[in-house]
Order: C-alpha cells, then sequence, then structure tokens
C-alpha cells in the first residue's frame, strides 16, 4: 500500500528514539531507505518509524531472563521482517484505535488490531523475546521514544490524518504549533485562549511531547 506519514530526519529520528545518524547510515547503506521521499529531501514514512525501532532492536544484543546472552539478528531476519512490515495495513489506525504491532526475535511481525499483547512476564516494552513496535521504545544514550499512537493520553498520531503528526486528539491541531507557541513565552492558559475548543491538560502534554523528542535529538547528538 502507499506510505503513510511523512516525516524529515530529525521528527523521524526523535520519534522512533533512533538516533539521527543512525537513521542516515542506515539510509546510506539501504538497509532502510525512506518510502515517502528517497531524494535530496528525504521523508520516512509511519511504517518507517516502526521499521527503524525494529532493526535497532534486532540488531543489538540482549541478555535473556536466565541470564543467557542473546546474539543479534542476522541481517537476512531483519530484512525478512522489514518485508512483512511493509504489508501491514495502516487502514486500522483510528483516531480511537492504534493496532499493535509486535516483532520477535526471529523477524516475525504479528499485528493484533484488538488489544496489545503483552509479553508472559507482563511486560510491554522490550524484552529478549518480542518487542512492541507502537509502545514507548528505550533507545541508546537514555532516549526515549514516545508511544506512536497515543504519546500522551490527549495526544494521537494517526498515520492518515496531518501527515502522521502528532496533534490533540480529535483535532488538527499538532503539538508542534502549540509547542511554537510556548517558545514564545505563552503559558497554556494563554494558548487556550488561542484555541477555546482544547483545555490546559492537552496543552501541556503538547509541549511536553515536543520538549521529549527535543531532548532525544540532543541527546543523541
Amino acid at each position: 500500500m502507499a506510505a503513510r506519514g511523512a516525516y524529515p530526519a530529525a521528527r523521524a529520528a526523535a520519534l522512533s528514539g533512533v538516533p539521527k545518524s543512525t537513521v542516515h547510515e542506515w539510509a546510506r547503506q539501504e538497509i532502510l531507505v525512506p518510502s515517502v521521499s528517497s531524494s535530496r529531501v528525504k521523508l520516512w514514512s509511519y511504517t518507517d518509524l516502526m521499521a527503524l525501532r525494529m532493526i535497532s532492536w534486532l540488531r543489538h544484543p540482549k541478555t535473556a531472563t536466565d541470564g543467557q546472552e542473546v546474539r543479534p539478528s542476522t541481517m537476512r531476519v531483519v530484512r525478512g521482517a522489514l518485508t512483512q512490515l511493509r504489508d501491514l495495513d495502516l487502514e486500522l489506525w483510528t483516531e480511537e484505535r492504534g493496532p499493535s504491532v509486535a516483532v520477535d526475535r526471529g523477524g516475525r511481525v504479528v499485528l493484533d488490531p484488538l488489544r496489545r499483547p503483552e509479553m508472559a512476564d507482563g511486560q510491554t516494552l522490550a524484552s529478549t523475546e518480542v518487542l512492541d513496535l507502537v509502545h514507548p521504545f528505550p533507545g541508546e544514550a537514555g532516549i526515549q521514544g514516545p508511544d506512536l499512537f497515543e504519546p500522551r493520553p490527549q495526544l494521537r498520531i494517526v498515520p492518515g490524518k496531518l501527515a502522521g503528526s502528532p496533534h490533540i486528539a480529535r483535532s488538527r491541531v499538532e503539538t508542534q504549533a502549540l509547542a511554537a507557541l510556548a517558545r514564545r513565552g505563552m503559558h497554556a492558559d494563554k494558548i487556550v485562549q488561542l484555541y477555546p475548543f482544547l483545555d490546559e491538560t492537552a496543552v501541556v502534554e503538547a509541549v511536553d511531547l515536543e520538549s521529549q523528542l527535543t531532548k532525544n535529538l540532543a541527546l543523541a547528538a
């Protein structure tokens, strides 16, 4: 299906939780070529965000629950998983429902549109057996990629809406726009006067998300 969502390198890195330098390196090595635009202005899709997390997780060593070291997955496994990921139907994402997408160590991608799968030990982030590609992603050097469906309780990311930009749920107000106002010195109560259909909590969450994404880029640098 056609790519949905469009993110420049810095945005793709901050949202995925993968360093920008790594995002560019994988593009140069053709491990993950940006699927929206691979020309001078490179643009990564929503599926690419999940793919960045998947590659990072599969290619890093892990420690199993019994203490044994788990070696990184081979590139053959990675490429097989990428093929499966590209076949996902992003039409399943709506404001109310974000399907869970997980990958296991063998490179098998599992889609569960009804609930987010739990691991046997109750973990919902990365484990040595499976990774939910939508849940918050703990990257390197303290980087924390946000949830790719519900980055905050009143925020959403929907591939087919606003080019996949984080926004206030049930609105078309992007978090970047609210954060820009906050950087100009406007407090949440003043911003709400410009957007009377929003509440302050949503504005605070938007600013907080954008602060996290800025921090992700700074930590990677």
